[in-house]
């Protein structure tokens, strides 16, 4: 991408996020805008709470969206951006009862609030001002509840969930809460017809000591003396056909109690039967109806899923189950395509995917995906094919199933989520033209489960991958004398066998603005098997001292990482994010080195986004340290892999239009840093080693600002780095961003690094990354 497309989305983006300014030139004499609103005299845990009860129209506006409105919104005939929320007597006045209903909910019975509006150059300011009083307490806490039944389940299981307890602060949510949690416990143990009316709390506040006496009744229905229990009786499951109509029924029935009727003919009533959680004679339960309805829909099979019913025709209180079910289609194909770009080089990536959604019967997955890439240097000279700078081609074929497959006998684990075994088959060639290929064959089998709906396992007893590796010999020469013995160990031939474990904590809370942190931990260890089957072969050390399986070195070596973030809610969609992710690998045994598919990398769109992916690190390395242009070119994204790694993010979140053409708009600021190391010194002339006296010297340091498109099925994602400390130059001449305001500095700078690396390596201050998804 030339200079100027980079300068022209700074200039826009420069021009969205800080030109916004609340203009009042439009507004008439007697209009004002709100720009201030603030709230005095509040608790400190209410006062977010409480300015939610602050009507939206006479909140500050964003200044972004109000610019919009000012610029595009002639008359108001375009809905672009938002309107000026200007001071209305009455919504304000709305607006302070509220927040004084809101107080009083929290125990503040006696609390009232006032308000002062300053208008000055019609500008307001609007300050909400609260007097508290004295904080009541719940005091007495009584039961009437005439059904004995029902009041020994509410009082045995009452402690596990209460809020309402002596000397607490009187809250209505916590009676709300009191409520709907007496109504779930009934519902789940078989009480059908329970109904949230008959839970009837009652205050009593006519005190002058602060004390909220309260009394939890629970009444009978009109009709009877007590509340009926019901049971399962039978259970019926009727599956619709997908798509086109079968011409027979599928009809099955399990132990006299369970009648599947199938339309589609593509299901197994065993399979489908293990997800149903309510069983016969069992008493109903709407938190075994709710967990049968998530776990079908959770096999990703079917389209919808209703659950209902019916009273048996006697007097028996028994309950017929019915399951009226829809299924996706079974085959799915997809075609996809990328486009990426950097400087002079661009990619152009092509995949196509089938599915099977329901491979044997019971919510089994089989997919085969295809996939080739291309990237372009138009640096490069000769015709178009002679610019081909890499080709990567990939087939794979998986199979998921939703359940633990083991050679011993596993219970059903599903409460929390569906388990899955999933076993893969890949084949990759890829290369770099000139240079090097490799050809990789992999296959992996692992088991995924969930212990809680925060905590996620995932482990991999089998993860294999044979490549061959064939280096153009005139690279390998060069790449020997210049003593690069760590990229010839890595690119060569290699059989890597491996087992993978991962944890993953609170990834259903990424989507939530609250409070709360987020981790992710993998710890890989490879090649001791492969030690002990070469012992058992008898095979013998190779010149460099490596023992082989099947005519290639194995690997031996441990790597682990992990990804911590935490997530601070600034209120509203405001957020803020601060994220650490280290990574090591130390290898051991035959080879020493990481197998290539192992090392790490720094850079790219979820990394430090100043930086192309693969063009940072290791430590202090500069490209130029490469003799030739010849060798820079053919190791580009080869030559900038470590042992180490270490990157951190901070991001600012916020929302900037609530509808852009069908689509909500959210702006970032961040700081990334970070960089990536080796742990061996293989005799090179520039600083890759980690040393920790030299940690800040070797620190790469972006910033930048970006923007999220949500469309509310994915976000699209576009962001621009700036590169403010870079590693691989000297003293001072790190701080590269005194170079972003000096044209002459900067074109002076810029022909220098060019010059010294004769064109493979154009620097570029700016970096624009594309990706679909929030970067973390």
């Amino acid at each position: 991408m030339k200079a100027y497309t980079y300068y022209t989305f700074t200039i826009l983006i420069f021009f969205i996020l800080i030109v916004g300014c609340r203009s009042t030139k439009k507004l008439s004499i007697n209009e004002a805008l709100i720009t201030k609103l603030k709230l005095k005299g509040f608790d400190k845990q209410f006062e977010e709470q409480a300015k939610a009860y602050v009507a939206l129209d006479i909140r500050p506006n964003s200044p972004f969206n109000l610019f919009i409105y000012n610029t595009f919104s002639k008359k108001g005939k375009l809905k672009l951006g938002e309107a000026p929320h200007l001071v209305d007597s009455a919504l304000i006045e709305v607006s302070r009862k509220q927040i004084k209903k809101f107080l009083n909910s929290k125990g503040f019975l006696n609390a009232d609030v006032t308000y002062a509006l300053k208008i000055k150059k019609k500008r307001a300011s609007l300050v909400y001002t609260a007097i508290l009083g004295p904080t009541f307490r719940f005091n007495n806490i009584n039961f009437t509840i005439k059904d004995s039944t029902i009041k020994n389940i509410y009082l045995s299981q009452r402690s596990m969930f209460t809020q309402i307890t002596k000397g607490a602060r009187y809250d209505e949510d916590s009676i709300a809460y009191e409520r709907e949690k007496i109504f779930l416990l009934m519902k789940s143990n078989g009480y059908y017809n329970f109904l949230r009316q008959y839970v009837r709390p009652v205050v009593d506040t006519n005190t002058n000591k602060s004390l909220a006496n309260i009394d939890i009744s629970i009444v009978n229905p009109s009709d009877s003396v007590r509340h009926k229990q019901y049971i399962i009786n039978n259970t019926y499951i009727n599956i619709q056909s997908a798509g086109v109509q079968q011409k027979k029924t599928d009809t099955t029935v399990l132990g006299s109690q369970f009648f599947f009727y199938d339309k589609s003919t593509y299901f197994k009533a065993k399979r489908i039967a293990n997800y149903i959680y309510f069983k016969p004679k069992d008493a109903y339960s709407i938190e075994k109806t709710e967990l049968t309805n998530q776990r079908l829909y959770d096999l990703n099979v079917f389209k919808s899923v209703n659950i209902s019913f019916k009273k048996t025709n006697d007097s028996t209180q028994r309950l017929n189950a019915f399951l009226d079910i829809v299924p996706l289609k079974r085959k799915f194909n997809r075609i996809d395509a990328e486009y990426t770009f950097n400087a002079s080089i661009t990619g152009l990536n092509l995949g196509l995917t089938y599915q099977n959604r329901n491979a044997f019967g019971g919510g089994e997955v089989f997919e085969v995906k295809g996939r080739s890439g291309f990237q372009f240097d138009r640096n490069l000279s000769g015709q178009f094919i002679d610019r081909v700078l890499s080709r990567d081609y990939q087939i794979g074929t998986s199979l998921s199933f939703p359940r633990l497959i083991s050679p011993f006998r596993i219970p059903l684990i599903g409460k929390n989520g569906i388990p899955r075994t999933r076993i893969g088959l890949s084949y990759q060639i890829f290369n770099l033209t000139n240079t090097y290929q490799r050809n990789t064959l992999g296959g992996t089998f692992t088991y995924d489960w969930i212990e809680t709906k925060n905590k996620l396992h995932s482990v991999t007893p089998i993860n294999i991958q044979y490549s061959q590796g064939k280096i153009k010999q005139s690279v390998a020469d060069s790449l020997e004398a210049q003593g690069e013995r760590f990229f010839l160990t890595t690119l060569r031939s290699q059989l890597v066998s491996s087992s993978l474990y991962t944890y993953t904590y609170n990834l259903i809370k990424l989507n939530e603005y609250r409070n709360f942190s987020f981790f992710l931990g993998n710890i890989e260890i490879g090649g001791n098997t492969a030690a002990l089957l070469a012992n058992v072969l008898g095979e013998k050390p190779d010149d460099l001292g490596q023992k082989k399986i099947l005519r290639v070195p194995y690997y031996e070596f441990i790597k682990i990482e992990t990804d911590y973030r935490y997530y601070k809610s600034l209120g509203g969609e405001k957020q803020l994010i601060i994220r650490l992710n280290p990574g090591i690998g130390f290898s051991y045994g035959n080879v020493k080195a990481l197998p290539f598919e192992k090392l790490f990398f720094a850079g790219g769109s979820t990394g430090i986004r100043a930086w192309q992916a693969r063009t940072l690190g290791p430590g202090n390395y500069n490209r130029s340290s490469l003799q030739n242009e010849t060798s820079r070119l053919n190791l580009r994204n080869l030559d900038q892999l470590g042992d180490l790694k270490i990157e951190g993010n901070i991001e600012y979140r916020f929302k900037l239009l609530q509808n852009f053409f069908g689509s909500k708009v959210k702006g970032a600021t961040f700081i990334d840093y970070g960089n990536i190391w080796q742990l061996r010194d293989e005799g090179q002339a520039q600083n890759r080693e980690f040393k920790f006296d030299k940690l800040w010297s070797q620190m790469a340091v972006g910033i930048g600002f970006g923007l999220r498109f949500d469309v509310s099925f994915f976000v699209f994602r576009l962001d621009a780095g700036f590169k403010f400390k870079d590693p691989q130059f000297i003293g001072n001449n790190q701080w590269v961003a005194k170079y972003w305001f000096d044209k002459n500095l900067r074109n002076e700078f810029k022909n220098m690094y060019n010059n010294v690396t004769n064109k493979p390596d154009n620097y570029t201050f700016t970096q624009i990354q594309f990706g679909i998804g929030m970067p973390f």
